[in-house]
């Protein structure tokens, strides 16, 4: 018996939602043509620059559409962005931390699909440069490009890692594996508190690789526990024991998720910091929780049924409310799936938002719930 005989959805729930979650991409993959979507304010995604973190959001999930049901029209959709975003490096170079979010999304699953050998080669490219951001005297990998902020390390970084682990395997060559286990040593070790909550950014001493302090970043305060940062670690640590097999990684990974679930309000749609000294009227992030739910959902198919039972309960709980309670599968006009995402609340930027990595994590664990096996996180 595995973990999805344990499901509290129904098949014919879950074909309903498939059915209108293929209608709405349809009818976006006609409205936005080749825009670079980031944020939907209005029911219209913008068209952000080609090398911003999130590029790859929106193909990814074509690729995803596309091998679930093998349908043309997304894969076509899909083909160039890796070419699209490579070409960001021959120009002015803006990347960082996230090229395993762009890549991998676009180039490995393209490759992992089709056999593409330019995917492979991209892919392999953007391992080498997250690798190259490595501090060994201090076990992360640098976030972000500041000159003065050589020591600046992210928990969005777990959810890039995954991309070192693809180059390693492709490759025969585990220096790659070495630095994603060394960075996620590092989280478990210094980042993830005890209670399973974490810090959004970390400062170190790049030349000691000391911890100096902890910054709130996107979250309400350096203590507190910005929702989306909690959901990155989950997955994040859930690949880590996926790619590797080390069980501490997978512990590491329930217990943030043991702290994520016990946080959720009545509707498992988790506010966008869970520290925040009063929740009343405080934005919800749709983009956290479904992210949360496709990590809590990897968790559940690495342990047997019934001790996977709560990871999976409760990532079901969580696109139930999404699905019935925030999407606009019903809305065809409305450029996004998920409505009530939120970028950042401290800088009061993209609050009630949809946002095209909650629209990605969405489809993805909703693919997962039907039997999609080709995650590429």
């Amino acid at each position: 018996m595995t973990s999805k005989t344990l499901s509290i959805l129904s098949q014919e729930e879950l074909s309903g939602w498939w059915a209108k979650i293929q209608t709405k991409v349809d009818q976006m993959v006609k409205q936005m043509g080749d825009k670079s979507p980031h944020v939907s304010a209005a029911g219209v995604y913008d068209d952000m620059r080609v090398d911003w973190w999130t590029s790859g959001f929106w193909p990814g999930l074509l690729w995803v559409m596309h091998d679930m049901t093998g349908k043309q029209h997304y894969r076509d959709a899909a083909w160039s962005w890796d070419e699209r975003i490579e070409q960001c490096f021959l120009r002015e170079n803006r990347f960082h931390h996230d090229v395993g979010f762009q890549f991998l999304a676009t180039a490995v699953i393209k490759y992992k699909l089709t056999g593409d050998a330019d995917g492979k080669r991209r892919g392999l490219q953007a391992a080498n440069f997250l690798a190259g951001r490595f501090n060994p005297v201090g076990g992360f990998i640098r976030a972000w490009n500041q000159p003065e902020r050589p020591g600046w390390s992210i928990i969005d970084t777990m959810m890039n890692v995954s991309i070192l682990f693809w180059a390693a395997q492709e490759l025969g060559d585990a220096r790659f594996s070495h630095v994603g286990k060394a960075h996620a040593d590092t989280v478990m070790n210094k980042v993830i508190r005890p209670d399973g909550s974490v810090p959004h950014i970390t400062v170190f001493d790049p030349e000691t690789g000391d911890v100096l302090e902890y910054v709130g970043g996107q979250g309400y305060s350096p203590s507190s526990s910005w929702s989306r940062g909690q959901a990155w670690a989950i997955y994040g640590m859930a690949n880590t024991y996926k790619y590797t097999g080390d069980k501490r990684y997978l512990e590491a990974a329930r217990r943030v998720a043991h702290y994520f679930i016990s946080c959720l309000p009545e509707d498992y749609v988790s506010h966008w910091d869970f520290r925040v000294p009063d929740l009343t009227g405080e934005p919800r992030d749709t983009s956290a929780t479904s992210c949360a739910a496709s990590g809590l959902l990897e968790i559940a198919e690495h342990l047997p049924a019934e001790e996977g039972r709560i990871y999976r309960t409760a990532a079901e709980k969580m696109l139930r409310s999404l699905t019935e309670n925030y999407s606009t599968l019903d809305r065809l006009e409305y450029e996004g799936i998920l409505l009530a995402g939120t970028g950042s609340k401290p800088s009061n930027s993209n609050v009630n938002v949809s946002l095209i990595y909650g629209d990605y994590f969405y489809v993805e664990a909703v693919s997962k719930l039907l039997g999609w096996s080709h995650a590429i996180f």
